[in-house]
């Protein structure tokens, strides 16, 4: 087989392949690979892409350690073989792309250093596919979702990683997934779907990508994959009760893979609506049906706020007790939860409703609570400074900018060297301004205030968004 013909070089499925591609993007992964075992005259390489992808998949959303131990035994046959076959742009893209895969798995798994360097053979093998065969669509959405990983980890990491001879660029990478979006390529709608999810989760461009997976929702509305990251994308969007209706239409279609992750989502929501003892049920199973340890510690931590905001204070602190023993520190949300733990005590209660109603986009709930806090209810600087900070956010969902940039500049001067996230945060959202307002200058000023911050509870996440934006202002391009 040629790799160089035209239809080799934009990656075209036949019929029955296309179908397979379907049903795995549609989380039915098990009958997608059954499919594939039943085409054995399709293209050897194409069923070697979805096999892969499949498997992955499967174990992205179970993040289920036995799996990837059954499944990393045919990472490493696959990669074996395909070692020993003649070396071409469809070879080296899938290899560069199953390293890739394995990768993400490891990261999932949390095993940081076997993903690293998963990920750094992925990136040389890229690298060479894209310098010998520059044609070949499908490596740019291996080496464009490279790109994005690269450029946006923390600050602590570049050191390791031009060690390691790894760059990239989040504005790279965008560029690279929009060119085989546009293209002929089966891959096109993988490439759309990274590139909507890195627009919201690396860019904070939470509109333009909710906006975007609901328009692909259009043409697929029960694609299950589809509404799985639309759902993520609404509830960072302040769209929680347009989530929950897409929430509950996955419960209608259920076929496939099981999503225990939107027990968690479903909790948060509920919460954020103060309907706490669903809330607490939600959390429940989803603590029961996951897999993972990830998003443990903070589930137990919001069952304890439920209740703290029920006014049950012992099993407020039976559930705070139970979040300190349970989990690990990998995801954000259970780092914040262990802050939260470690400095003991419950939050404020009034300053929770505000925050949660934000962030569910139940802006009339919070300003009634907002408006409801007297001086008396604040007990510390750090309450004082959240006050004016939860003022900030709730005036800048409603677009009340004026407001949004003078409490946002309050909450820095609050913050001061404390190692909350109030300040940084703000920074950040500050920068986001000026960037729409095109003022570059101010952006920058404000992106790198943001990563000055130390030890708050967001940091890596923070410096990331900090670090991508500053990447794509036309300043710092020239």
């Amino acid at each position: 087989m040629l790799w160089a013909d035209a239809k080799d070089v934009v990656w075209q499925f036949d019929a029955d392949l296309q179908k397979a591609h379907a049903l795995i993007l549609n989380l039915q992964t098990e009958q997608g690979l059954k499919l594939l075992e039943a085409n054995s005259r399709s293209n050897e390489l194409h069923r070697l892409y979805l096999s892969s992808l499949g498997e992955t998949i499967d174990v992205l959303i179970s993040e289920d350690q036995a799996k990837f131990d059954i499944i990393d035994a045919r990472f490493k046959q696959r990669l074996k073989k395909l070692e020993g076959m003649t070396r071409n742009a469809e070879t080296l893209f899938l290899l560069a792309e199953l390293h890739l895969q394995r990768g993400f798995n490891f990261l999932n798994l949390g095993k940081e250093m076997e993903a690293v360097f998963a990920i750094r053979k992925a990136h040389q093998l890229a690298q060479a596919c894209l310098k010998e065969f520059p044609d070949f669509v499908p490596v740019l959405k291996t080496n464009g979702v490279i790109q994005v990983m690269i450029g946006s980890v923390p600050d602590k990491y570049h050191f390791f990683m031009s060690l390691l001879g790894m760059r990239g660029s989040v504005t790279t990478g965008q560029h690279q997934l929009q060119r085989l979006r546009e293209s002929g390529s089966s891959l096109s709608v993988e490439a759309s779907i990274l590139y909507f999810t890195i627009k919201g989760l690396i860019n904070q461009q939470h509109a333009e990508a909710s906006k975007g997976l609901t328009a692909m929702l259009a043409k697929e509305p029960s694609n299950r994959l589809l509404l799985f990251l639309a759902i993520n994308m609404m509830v960072k969007n302040t769209q929680s009760e347009e989530a929950l209706q897409l929430i509950r239409h996955l419960d209608e279609h259920n076929q496939g893979l099981p999503i225990y992750y939107l027990e968690y989502l479903r909790g948060e929501i509920l919460l954020q609506k103060e309907e706490y003892h669903a809330s607490i049920a939600a959390f429940q199973k989803f603590i029961v049906t996951y897999k993972s340890s990830n998003f443990k510690k903070d589930s137990y931590f919001k069952m304890a706020l439920c209740h703290h905001l029920l006014g049950n204070p012992t099993e407020a602190k039976r559930f705070f007790e139970k979040a300190k023993a349970t989990g690990r520190e990998v995801a954000e949300p259970d780092k914040y939860a262990a802050r939260q733990l470690e400095e003991g005590g419950f939050p404020n209660a009034k300053l929770l409703k505000v925050r949660f109603a934000t962030d569910g986009g139940y802006f009339a709930q919070a300003r009634a609570v907002l408006q409801s806090i007297q001086p008396a209810d604040l007990h510390s600087g750090k309450e004082i400074a959240e006050y004016i900070y939860r003022q900030a956010r709730l005036a800048h969902k409603t677009n009340d900018l004026i407001s949004a940039k003078l409490f946002y500049e309050q909450a820095i001067h609050l913050n001061g060297q404390n190692p909350w996230y109030f300040g940084a945060n703000s920074a950040l959202n500050l920068g986001y301004l000026a960037q729409e307002q095109k003022n570059y200058a101010e952006a920058k000023k404000y992106f790198e205030l943001a990563l000055s911050f130390k030890k708050h509870e967001y940091k890596n996440s923070i410096d990331g968004k900090a670090r991508s934006a500053l990447e794509q202002l036309p300043s710092a391009k020239s």
